[in-house]
């Protein structure tokens, strides 16, 4: 399965208007004689000659590679990969990538210093805040509203922690529950 290509190294004999243009351009050349023409077109038949076995004994040899990489198991995909792989480390090697390499590394250091210092500043901006005066005022708000609803759930003489008064008050609404009020009346009847 050969494949022709055209070209520069075509295989193709010159036709004969090939060889009618080529005579008169030789023809205008006065200085050259019928015998030196005819030299020449020998020797330019013998280069066409040359060029079809140069060409049949390449393909011949690309062949041969062809079989003796099957024969080792090399395939054309793990011959990409080792093109890509060879490109890879060749690309890495490059004055280029190295000086792009340097560079990125240095704009994620800053980066990385540049939100550690936000965040240290907002960890502050958020100290401040707490300590500020609107802060305080909203503190003490929450704090007497909590205080509060503690003594409403748990009873005028109560004060317990937050946690204390959800787990009495959901103690307090599991007694009232329907099932509870049935067991209890159940129990009168008996």
């Amino acid at each position: 399965m050969e494949t022709t290509q055209q070209g520069f190294l075509d295989s193709e004999l010159l036709r004969e208007a090939d060889e009618d243009l080529v005579s008169e351009v030789n023809l205008n050349n006065s200085a050259m004689t019928e015998e030196e023409r005819e030299q020449i077109q020998q020797e330019m038949a013998k280069l066409e000659e040359e060029i079809s076995t140069l060409k049949q004994v390449l393909s011949s040899k690309e062949k041969q590679y062809s079989e003796l990489k099957d024969k080792l198991g090399i395939s054309p995909l793990s011959d990409l990969r080792n093109n890509f792989s060879r490109s890879w480390q060749d690309m890495q090697s490059s004055t280029a990538y190295k000086k792009t390499s340097e560079t990125l590394t240095t704009a994620g250091q800053k980066t990385s210093a540049a939100f550690s210092t936000l965040g240290s500043t907002i960890t502050r901006k958020l100290g401040d805040m707490r300590n500020s005066p609107s802060f305080k005022s909203f503190e003490e708000k929450v704090d007497n509203t909590v205080s509060n609803i503690k003594t409403k759930v748990g009873g005028p003489g109560t004060r317990g922690s937050f946690e204390d008064v959800l787990s009495s008050a959901a103690n307090a609404s599991s007694e009232d529950t329907p099932t509870s009020n049935m067991t209890n009346t159940s129990e009168m009847l008996h």
